[in-house]
């Protein structure tokens, strides 16, 4: 499910150790970030590579798609 850059948005949050925590509203769900133990929001059809980077720096990533 997903499309755009959420798969490969997803991939990276997976091997940085984040997780889903829940379905949210509409198209997004709600992950968790042990990095900097907080949750956001990742919408399933991310387009823009702005927004996949955005967040990777809400998760506490550094690296860019």
């Amino acid at each position: 499910m997903g499309s755009g850059l959420y798969p490969q948005l997803k991939e990276i949050l997976l091997a940085y150790g984040c997780y889903f925590v829940r379905q949210g509203k509409g198209s997004h769900e709600i992950w968790r970030s042990d990095i900097t133990s907080k949750a956001f929001s990742v919408p399933y059809t991310i387009v823009s590579k702005h927004t996949a980077n955005a967040i990777l720096r809400q998760a506490g990533i550094k690296e860019e798609i």
